[in-house]
C-alpha cells in the first residue's frame, strides 16, 4: 500500500495521523475507501459531512428527491439556494467545498431490487439512511449477498436507533423478521422530528462506517442501540443470528430476484 500523503493531506488529517489507532496507514485506508450513503436527507446529511471530513476517498450518494424548504430544519448539507435541486447534486457541491480530496459518485435514483446488488457491490461499506422499510430490507438482503457491511440507522420524533450488519453476523431480518403493517408507522411528514435528532444518529452511523473501513474497534454487530433525546439516554439490546433466517441462516438466499418487496418483503421458503 502506498502510504504517501502530500503536505496538504498531512495537515488536513493530522489529528488522525497522530493517533496510534489510525496513523498514516489508517488514513490511507480511508482515502482508498468507498462508502455508499443511501439517502441525502436527515441521517444522510451528517454521514456525508463526517465521512467527507474524515477523508473517505469515494462517497456514493443515492437519492431521487429534491431539496425542499421543510428539509432545511435538519438536512444540514443543504441550504436555501439549493431548494428545487436534486439532493445528490446539492450534497456533491457541499462535499466539494468541504474536502476536494473526495470523489463523489451521484446516483439520482431510488435504490430497489432492480439495482441494489449492482450499486452495493461497488462499495466497501453501506450507510443505510433510508426512511422506509422496503428499502431497508432490500439493502439488507442485497448487502448480505454481496458481502458488504451496513451501518444502519433510523429515527422517529425524539428517538433513534442504530446497528451494524456485517457479513458473518446477524442481519436486519434476524432483528425484524417482517416489516410492520403499512400505515402503522407514520413518517416524519406526519409526526414531525426533532431537528438535531438525525445529527446524533447519523454521527453514530458515520462512526461505525469509519471503524469498518479502518477495521478498528467493536462495531454494533448484534447490538441495537436506542437513543432517547428527551431523556438523553442510551440503551443497547443484544440480538443473535437466527439459523432459520431466510437471508443469513443456514439456507440463506443467493438472489433477491423474485422477492416481493412491495408486498411485505417476505422471503418465501423453497
Amino acid at each position: 500500500m502506498d502510504l504517501s500523503l502530500d503536505a496538504t493531506q498531512l495537515d488536513r488529517y493530522s489529528r488522525h495521523i497522530i493517533m496510534d489507532e489510525v496513523g498514516p496507514e489508517g488514513q490511507k485506508r480511508l482515502l482508498d475507501g468507498r462508502a455508499l450513503v443511501l439517502g441525502a436527507g436527515g441521517l444522510g446529511a451528517p454521514v456525508v459531512q463526517y465521512l467527507a471530513a474524515a477523508g473517505v476517498g469515494t462517497l456514493g450518494i443515492v437519492d431521487d428527491d429534491v431539496v425542499e424548504r421543510s428539509n432545511l430544519q435538519r438536512q444540514v448539507i443543504h441550504g436555501e439556494s439549493d431548494i428545487g435541486e436534486p439532493k445528490v447534486e446539492s450534497a456533491a457541491r457541499y462535499v466539494d467545498r468541504l474536502n476536494p480530496d473526495i470523489d463523489v459518485e451521484t446516483h439520482e435514483t431510488r435504490l430497489d431490487e432492480t439495482n441494489a446488488r449492482e450499486l452495493i457491490g461497488e462499495y466497501d461499506v453501506v450507510v443505510d439512511c433510508a426512511d422506509n422499510f422496503r428499502t431497508r430490507y432490500v439493502v439488507n438482503d442485497a448487502a448480505r449477498i454481496e458481502g458488504v457491511p451496513v451501518a444502519h440507522g433510523a429515527i422517529y420524533k425524539f428517538e433513534g436507533q442504530a446497528t451494524t450488519l456485517v457479513p458473518d453476523g446477524p442481519c436486519y431480518r434476524c432483528l425484524f423478521p417482517e416489516p410492520p403493517e403499512p400505515g402503522t408507522v407514520p413518517d416524519c411528514a406526519a409526526t414531525g422530528v426533532l431537528g438535531v435528532l438525525p445529527g446524533t444518529v447519523g454521527c453514530i452511523q458515520a462512526t461505525e462506517a469509519v471503524k469498518l473501513l479502518l477495521d478498528a474497534g467493536e462495531p454494533l454487530t448484534g447490538r441495537l442501540l436506542f437513543y432517547d433525546a428527551m431523556e438523553m439516554s442510551f440503551e443497547t439490546v443484544s440480538y443473535q443470528r437466527n439459523p432459520d433466517c431466510p437471508v443469513c441462516g443456514d439456507d440463506g438466499i443467493e438472489t433477491i430476484t423474485g422477492i416481493d418487496y412491495a408486498g411485505g418483503c417476505r422471503v418465501d421458503a423453497d
